[in-house]
């Protein structure tokens, strides 16, 4: 047990479990704080000391004064998706009296980690953060759950993992990718293709799901040569290219660059869209309202999206307490429909 603990990174939280007392009590005491007794501060002392407590500067920062600037992180700068959400996080948090200060991880892991170092320097309250693909990829979080082992605001929005305990914000991707098979399969498409993300990215696997579902609730069996999960590393029309070997009436395509593309194909190779192919896409952004036909679309609310997460965090800043519990917020999303989509004749 003991050599359990050494490898492990201690925090405010450990030492307060172990020791029986309240993380506020820990935090004082390691301040010399009058308010904490003597016998008790040298017994957090001493603990802190044992297993070499290093404070982090912005937990320390939290504790004495505010920034009122929030820490945004997302994986993409071009993005019409993330622009509403940054929209709508700035609107909540000027409603507050904060502002906001947005970083962009590029789907790096490296960069993701180097940004949450960054601003873990003191100059924000708390952090906002959409997960980068290549760290959904390598499945190592360890800067997040060291935040929230420091008691650091931190929400999560869009792409989150389990294993961070913190509040998040998601679409309901199961039901929206659900609905979007549906409306293919009620115009009387039979062979739905899928254009998606590879499977550790959790939204494009949970709209994979919901796609899976529509299809076993209309009896037609998943064709895996039907699915085509996306390298944005390598040529993405190649890739998407694929599909069109099969003899496919109904594209959904987990984002509009996707359903884009896949109506670039078919108008290539002579089909018509929608009369000989129905294409509906994820995200109601400028691509999908000014293609040629218009592209169906699932619309996700990301403006919505960002003023909860921002409501969230800013409850967590001004609220602080020993019982926290983590919140999840799910927001539906809704169809639009356009001209990519018809009943076939």
């Amino acid at each position: 047990m003991f050599l359990q603990k050494m490898k492990q990174k201690i925090t405010i939280k450990t030492i307060a479990k172990e020791l029986g007392v309240s993380t506020s009590t820990v935090s004082k005491a390691l301040k010399d704080s009058h308010e904490i007794s003597k016998e008790t501060k040298e017994k957090i002392q001493a603990y802190a000391d044992l297993f070499n407590y290093k404070p982090n500067n912005l937990a320390l920062q939290l504790r004495t004064q505010k920034t009122k600037v929030i820490g945004v992180i997302l994986p993409k700068i071009v993005h019409h998706f993330f622009s509403t959400v940054i929209m709508g996080i700035e609107e909540g948090a000027v409603e507050k009296g904060y502002h906001i200060m947005v970083c962009f991880s590029n789907e790096s892991y490296k960069k993701e980690v180097e940004t949450l170092k960054v601003l873990s320097n003191g100059s924000v309250d708390g952090l906002i953060v959409s997960i980068a693909n290549e760290t959904l990829q390598n499945k190592d979080f360890k800067h997040f759950l060291d935040l929230v082992g420091e008691e650091i605001p931190l929400v999560l929005f869009d792409r989150v993992v389990d294993e961070i305990l913190c509040d998040k914000v998601v679409v309901d991707d199961v039901g929206a990718g659900y609905k979007a098979t549906t409306h293919l399969l009620e115009n009387g498409r039979k062979k739905i293709a899928l254009i998606t993300t590879p499977n550790h990215v959790n939204v494009g696997a949970l709209r994979r799901q919901g796609y899976e579902k529509a299809l076993i609730e209309n009896y037609i069996k998943t064709d895996e040569n039907l699915i085509i999960e996306v390298d944005e590393q390598k040529d993405i029309l190649k890739q998407i290219e694929e599909v069109f070997k099969q003899d496919i009436d109904g594209v959904f395509g987990v984002n509009e660059i996707y359903a884009a593309k896949a109506m670039r194909i078919a108008k290539r190779k002579g089909l018509k869209v929608p009369e000989d192919l129905s294409v509906i896409g994820f995200t109601d952004g400028q691509i999908s309202r000014y293609s040629s036909p218009s592209i169906s679309t699932v619309a996700q609310h990301g403006f919505t999206m960002g003023k909860q997460a921002v409501g969230l965090l800013i409850e967590r800043i001004e609220n602080e307490s020993d019982a926290y519990s983590p919140k999840k917020i799910v927001i539906s999303s809704d169809l639009k429909i356009r001209e990519s989509t018809k009943p076939s004749s």
